[in-house]
């Protein structure tokens, strides 16, 4: 195995490593409070995970948007990782170079870094608002771990067809 390869298996689990808490831990903590004379009354507070939220969202019968977050933030990373360790242990050149252009053609599909602009924006916006607070837990610095991460892990694999020319 190449050493740059021996770095991508490296990346691959770390990825999973991080993706985990990612889904799983604390994402954005948003409450909104009032202040009322002289002193402050909470009016809401909520911390919400991504899997909690693809919970909600599906409990209050938003399927599309939970079933889009559930697809793009949880499957498409599993399967992405799995397939990126298969990839490499494929005795087939070609089953190789066409299973590695899958997984480059889910990546761009994958939309985690869109997720997470989004929950950041989410974040400034109830952070501009004065009734309104954003805290960013620990989920999602796991899941822009994770994002940064697989993306590095993509970049070090190489993969090479029956010649031995390498497709990065």
């Amino acid at each position: 195995m190449q050493p740059r390869n021996v770095i991508a298996v490296i990346l691959i689990l770390l990825s999973f490593v991080a993706l985990i808490p990612g889904l799983t831990g604390d994402l954005i903590t948003i409450s909104a409070s009032l202040t009322f004379a002289g002193s402050k009354l909470d009016l809401f507070k909520q911390t919400r995970s991504i899997l909690q939220t693809i919970r909600t969202l599906h409990d209050s019968g938003n399927d599309l948007v939970a079933g889009l977050i559930l697809l793009f933030s949880v499957i498409v990373p599993f399967v992405k990782g799995a397939l990126l360790l298969v990839v490499l242990f494929m005795r087939s050149a070609r089953a190789r170079l066409r299973t590695f252009a899958f997984i480059r053609s889910i990546s761009k599909w994958a939309m985690a870094d869109v997720f997470v602009v989004g929950v950041f924006v989410a974040y400034l916006t109830a952070e501009a608002t004065d009734p309104m607070d954003a805290t960013l837990g620990p989920g999602f610095y796991y899941f822009v771990a994770y994002c940064l991460i697989s993306l590095l892990a993509l970049q070090f694999m190489v993969v090479e067809d029956e010649q031995g020319m390498a497709a990065t």
